[in-house]
């Protein structure tokens, strides 16, 4: 059993920054590949970004490439996705998710393990 609590959501402007953090606890941290995913109102939960068991491999979503980034620290048991140039369309909630899979995935179903979620808001 993993446990996942995300921080750092809030309420930004445009073209500003925020870093949300992903805690782990529970079974062994470097065991798992790590993303993050998002859900706007009425709309469905969509992959953000993920990252391999050691970090070196990352996947990013095309709408996110080239301002947000995930890296992760395995001594910690701690995911980040820092969120640079933000736009109002990144409003959602943001969740992290741990998963078994060897490689990085952006299949929602691959992932087993879900945090409760952390709020982003970007205004104009």
């Amino acid at each position: 059993q993993v446990q996942l609590v995300e921080s750092g959501g809030g309420l930004a402007q445009a073209g500003g920054s925020l870093r949300l953090s992903c805690a782990a606890s529970g079974r062994t941290f470097n065991t798992y590949a790590m993303g993050w995913f998002r859900q706007a109102p009425g709309k469905e939960r969509e992959f953000v970004a993920a990252i391999s068991r050691n970090g070196g491999n990352t996947y990013s979503a095309a709408s996110v490439k080239d301002r947000f980034t995930i890296s992760r620290d395995n001594a910690r048991n701690t995911v980040y996705l820092q969120m640079n140039s933000l736009k109002p369309e990144d409003t959602a909630v943001y969740y992290c998710a741990a998963s078994s899979a060897i490689l990085p995935t952006m299949i929602l179903g691959d992932y087993n393990y879900w945090g409760q979620g952390t709020q982003v808001t970007v205004s104009s």
